[in-house]
């Protein structure tokens, strides 16, 4: 039996090693949109499947085809057995990332290059999700090692290489492994703590529907002096397109979604003024939309222009720009069907366009929303283990963020209790420019999953877990 006080100094004096593991899976610059050097993330895959293997699991990196038939991104899944009738835990982690961005907006020449400055590692992927494959590696090389070549449960792990992509091959690769996934216990470690030093589980995410908007309103382009005023350019007429999707208090105007106005009561209260401070927000700038502020955020819907095809200003002249393209990403509500929230979408959009302009639609990314609980055994479980690493209990919270294969591994395995653990805060700045990871929290996570499998696997001395579960 091992105790709290074993993992917390185990973790602490092995806490060098953690943070340099991390540090090289962020050099690997896994970047895996189409876009961008695809042989990169097969080089991170291999790496973390050596990882595993340095952690006592039989490891491999496979690939299974998407829908539409093109390889899916390189994967690793990797196994260890427990004792007989031990519980069956799957840990989730992804180790593709996004896009740097705009470089000069780094602070650091190369953002694959962690670096330490205050009490943060900066870095591409230092949070999201490298911190995550970190926290299972290590989790799995500390219970080894209390147990004597041992671990308390039958572990399998599953890190996967397109998660920033939309997880296109995830339903085939869960079809296909099914078996070998098959687990009682799921944890997926891609998610945000309340704040640093203070750590969640996450209960509630919200879905995601995206859409390609083109207007075209010309044959070819006009001299804007000689043709403008009875014809409306594409580009206005898709500002005003996109300006009906809001209404004046800033809440999504389209018909038909699922709005919760009031997030959950178990949910903490979310100050404005630390919002406006987590978000950057400029002085003056009023916050959009009504109702409580965390549903706002967690159980209402909310929708983005996220990207238009228009003209450069390095290139423009004085043109009516026949066609217009933009890209509208919608944050759907818990318990709102992915395709009817499209379909809703598609009728506002088509009942609103000005002046008669053709309109084509082409959708995009579609993925439901998880609407969990933590009063699961496991759930109780992830709550003792993340208060006694963190020192500070353990809260639930939603999440504006969509992780969509979430909902579909409830799905795929109805019975088992699915954990949101947190990795990131609100300093973490994910898919920005200066993304990086806390050093304290990193120690506290890797702590708490260690203590839970543990506490799953009853190996923990009784006197250190409550009314002596999981002993």
């Amino acid at each position: 039996m091992l105790t709290v006080d074993a993992v917390r100094s185990l973790v602490h004096s092995s806490f060098e090693d953690i943070v340099r593991d991390l540090t090289e899976l962020v050099a690997i610059p896994s970047v895996s949109a189409s876009s961008h050097d695809q042989t990169q993330v097969r080089r991170s895959a291999e790496h973390v499947a050596d990882l595993l293997r340095g952690a006592g699991l039989e490891a491999e990196v496979l690939s299974v085809p998407g829908p539409d038939g093109v390889p899916g991104r390189p994967a690793v899944l990797a196994h260890r057995e427990g004792p007989d009738g031990a519980p069956r835990v799957l840990l989730y982690a992804h180790h593709d990332v996004q896009p740097v961005g705009d470089p000069t907006q780094w602070q650091q020449a190369d953002p694959f290059a962690a670096e330490v400055r205050g009490q943060r590692l900066f870095g591409r992927g230092t949070a999201d999700d490298g911190a995550g494959v970190i926290t299972h590696v290590h989790a799995l090389r500390l219970l080894d090692e209390l147990g004597n070549g041992t671990l308390p449960c039958t572990v399998t792990v599953f890190i996967e290489g397109e998660e920033e992509i939309g997880s296109p091959s995830f339903e085939n690769f869960l079809a296909t492994y099914r078996e070998r996934l098959e687990a009682d216990v799921i944890v997926v470690a891609d998610s945000s703590n309340w704040k640093v030093g203070v750590p969640a589980l996450t209960t509630s995410l919200r879905g995601v529907v995206g859409v390609d908007v083109r207007l075209d309103v010309l044959d070819h382009a006009l001299h804007s002096g000689q043709y403008g005023g009875p014809v409306l350019d594409a580009v206005t007429s898709m500002c005003r397109l996109v300006a009906s999707l809001h209404d004046e208090s800033g809440d999504v105007a389209v018909a038909g979604l699922v709005s919760r106005p009031q997030a959950a009561d178990c949910f903490p209260d979310y100050p404005e003024g630390d919002f406006r401070a987590d978000a950057g927000v400029l002085d003056g700038v009023e916050l959009s939309g009504t109702g409580d502020l965390t549903a706002r955020l967690w159980t209402k819907p909310a929708l983005s222009v996220i990207g238009m095809d228009v003209t450069p200003l390095s290139v423009a002249g004085n043109v009516l720009a026949p066609s217009c393209t933009a890209r509208l990403s919608m944050r759907i509500a818990p318990g709102q069907d992915p395709q009817a929230a499209l379909e809703a979408l598609s009728a506002h959009l088509e009942a609103h366009v000005p002046f008669g302009a053709r309109l084509t639609l082409s959708s995009g990314e579609a993925g439901p929303a998880f609407d969990g609980s933590s009063d699961s055994p496991a759930g109780q479980a992830a709550r003792w283990a993340l208060t006694e690493a963190f020192g500070e209990d353990c809260v639930d919270i939603g999440q504006g963020g969509s992780i969509p294969f979430i909902a579909t591994l409830q799905e795929t395995f109805p019975q088992a209790q699915v954990l949101v653990t947190g990795i990131e805060d609100p300093d973490t700045r994910a898919h920005s420019e200066d993304e990086s990871m806390h050093l304290g929290d990193l120690e506290r996570v890797v702590a708490a999953e260690t203590l839970l499998l543990a506490r799953l696997g009853g190996a923990l001395e009784a006197a250190d877990t409550p009314d002596g579960l999981g002993a």
